[in-house]
């Protein structure tokens, strides 16, 4: 008898076990659809996160326009050592002051100056560049990059040009040991 009721038991019991593990698939299952409708409530919702800053769009019409009335200047041929300055002159077509933030040259022989204050609607300003041409030879083209509160918010001038090397600066170095 005690044989009997040994496989009754184990029996009894798988049928335990088995309706319990129906039940977590139902438990399973009903989580798994709370999530989905969730996640589904969550992307549907148009309000940004509260950690997210608010950018307004920016009307370009409303902010400061460069008008220059030359954005490339060819300073021709120069000989090795001669310093070339040029002024840009621009005009401020836009809505609002211009404000220039930054004026950056490509390279180190070249020197940027700018209008430091606003430039009002319709008033004129200026960049202002000087190239360096010591240690520089043949076809030269540097660019100056300007950042303002335009748009697009970069723009750039240019100068060119040619630089001659002089024979006889390159002799002035001195005599060569043998």
């Amino acid at each position: 008898m005690k044989y009997i009721s040994l496989p009754a038991m184990l029996i009894a019991g798988s049928l335990f076990v088995s309706s319990c593990e129906s039940k977590n698939n139902e438990k399973i299952a009903e989580l798994e659809q709370k999530i989905s409708e969730l996640e589904q409530t969550q992307s549907s919702q148009t309000a940004p996160p509260s950690n997210v800053q608010s950018v307004a769009k920016i009307d370009a019409s409303t902010l400061g326009k460069f008008d220059f009335k030359e954005t490339e200047f060819d300073f021709g041929t120069i000989d090795q050592g001669k310093v070339v300055e040029h002024e840009f002159k621009f005009t401020n077509n836009g809505q609002s002051p211009l404000v220039i933030s930054n004026v950056q040259a490509s390279c180190g022989c070249t020197t940027p100056a700018w209008s430091k204050t606003p430039v009002k609607p319709g008033e004129d300003g200026f960049i202002k560049v000087k190239f360096n041409s010591a240690n520089k030879s043949g076809a030269q083209s540097p660019t100056v990059t300007i950042t303002a509160n335009t748009s697009p918010s970069i723009t750039r001038v240019k100068l060119k040009g040619t630089v001659n090397t002089n024979s006889t600066a390159s002799n002035a170095v001195g005599p060569v040991k043998r």
